[in-house]
């Protein structure tokens, strides 16, 4: 997002130089030549298409192929990629398939949060459309991918480092959460990010993590820009690009401190049932902050292996008060064993590709009727499009209601809800001939959402949702949510020109 300022200095910026652009646009309507301005040779390649258009109502193509190449000729010609080879690895390596058909006019590869800036300003003062990519672990079409606009990646500014005196993780934005666990083990620290490896940083925008960015200003719980550091805690792409968090460090021991115990469980699709009550049990009962727990019900409950269960405690075994129920039901296979926090962090990899993914979002108490009634709503929608999908997974985590006062920077843009529940990500993943959603099965999903709302007065979480649910209204704090984002964007840039969540 353009630097904060008033809405006057906005307006006033984006007027700026109408005509110097002009003449610059005149420079290159012609796509497969090669200009030079300052001493600068930038190509711009034959597949890219222009018109030569007066910039009052640039077409979406225009506006991105002139910002990417006034960024070329700022940053440098080897930060901003028309084609070749790393620019096809960036748009094809998306976790989900249906984002790997993009096209980008170009695709930005900051080193420093400087050509971050640059590149925003150019896209702010013309107004292309533009998308940000970090681990590239999205199931939302267009989020991390975008044609006829400009790539932001940051595949170049991936490092994790530990600073012992301030007990904090630096954390780029182009990193995995499994590779920030590598970095950092050997000090027997962690991050707490992601429950899958593969996942990026952008889970941190999703809220419920403390961090500090430094996108175009420093935002902490305690400066001037504190109403901003808590919107970008749940408020996803909305609230501006992040170049660095600051995280609290955990002390969670090396890869071989074995101080926690658990692992997976595999159950029959026969168990579903009881998987579904005692996972509504375990939401409504357990406030102890050692344990941990996320479920995986599969549709095909006619596999043996069906059903995944990766359950957690941090001491020498499961208390039966605790997992007995799950430790009781007929298993196909169990992988117990003493683990370190490393160890946890790495059992779900999350990093397969080919296949098009699409998530959606729920949030209820724990109650065995709205378990076992929303699973069985989905199954039937997942039996209706069976075709069309190759799998499909109905998961359970839990969300304490300590967990909301663990921070030590603050709440975050969601807001409290007051008590413990679940989250429920309900997770297509389609046959690897499908290259988008299909109408039908989209608008089946949304009645699924209708069939299965969530709880009064919990929140949805914002990054395992589907582009069409109103996440930000489920917020208890939506409406210091719309505040801030009209504080920091009354020109409405941001909703106007990249996508993400619906609702500001």
């Amino acid at each position: 997002m353009a630097e904060c300022g008033s809405r006057d200095q906005m307006i006033q910026a984006a007027n700026r130089s109408l005509e110097e652009l002009r003449l610059l646009w005149g420079l290159f309507t012609v796509a497969g030549v090669n200009i030079t301005v300052s001493g600068t040779n930038v190509t711009v390649p034959s597949h890219v298409t222009a018109d030569a258009a007066g910039l009052s109502v640039v077409p979406p193509a225009s506006a991105a192929l002139l910002a990417c190449v006034l960024t070329s000729l700022e940053i440098g010609a080897g930060h901003v990629q028309f084609s070749g080879t790393e620019y096809q690895e960036t748009v094809s390596n998306t976790w989900s398939l249906f984002n790997s058909f993009a096209e980008p006019t170009c695709i930005v590869y900051p080193r420093i949060t400087g050509h971050v800036q640059t590149a925003m300003t150019n896209i702010f003062l013309i107004g292309a459309n533009y998308a940000v990519q970090s681990g590239a672990h999205s199931a939302m079409v267009g989020w991390n991918s975008i044609t006829n606009g400009v790539l932001i990646s940051f595949a170049h500014m991936n490092s994790t480092t530990y600073n012992p005196s301030t007990n904090t993780i630096t954390v780029l934005p182009g990193v995995h959460w499994g590779d920030a666990e590598d970095a950092v083990e050997q000090y027997g620290v962690s991050a707490i990010g992601g429950r899958a490896s593969d996942v990026g940083t952008g889970l941190l925008l999703g809220g419920g993590i403390s961090f500090v960015s430094t996108p175009l200003v420093t935002a902490s719980a305690t400066n001037q820009y504190s109403d901003l550091f808590r919107a970008l805690k749940g408020g996803a792409n909305r609230f501006g690009i992040v170049t660095r968090y600051e995280l609290y460090a955990a002390h969670t021991g090396t890869k071989d401190d074995k101080e926690w115990y658990g692992g997976v469980i595999t159950y029959p699709g026969s168990a579903a049932e009881a998987l579904s009550n005692a996972s509504a049990k375990y939401i409504r009962e357990t406030t102890d902050p050692k344990a941990g727990f996320i479920l995986l019900l599969n549709s095909d409950t006619a596999s043996p292996g069906a059903h995944s269960a990766y359950v957690f405690y941090k001491g020498k075994s499961l208390p039966q008060n605790i997992f007995g129920d799950f430790l009781s039901i007929e298993s196909t296979s169990q992988s117990l064993s003493p683990l370190s926090y490393y160890d946890i962090s790495f059992l779900i990899p999350g990093d397969a590709r080919g296949n098009g993914q699409q998530f959606g979002a729920t949030s209820w108490l724990g109650n065995e009727s709205t378990f076992l009634n929303g699973y069985n709503h989905f199954l039937n929608f997942t039996n209706t499009f069976s075709a069309e999908l190759a799998s499909s997974f109905f998961i359970i985590s839990p969300i304490p209601s300590f967990q909301w006062t663990a921070s030590r920077s603050g709440p975050n843009a969601i807001g409290s809800p007051g008590v413990s529940y679940a989250t429920i990500d309900f997770w297509l993943i389609y046959q690897p001939n499908i290259k988008a959603v299909p109408p039908t099965v989209q608008a089946g999903f949304e009645f699924l959402f209708k069939q299965t709302p969530p709880s009064p007065g919990l929140p949805l979480y914002v990054n395992e949702g589907d582009a069409t649910q109103n996440m930000f209204a489920t917020y208890p704090n939506y409406a210091t949510l719309k505040e801030t984002y009209a504080k920091y964007d009354p020109l409405r840039f941001n909703v106007q020109h990249t996508r993400g969540p619906i609702g500001l």
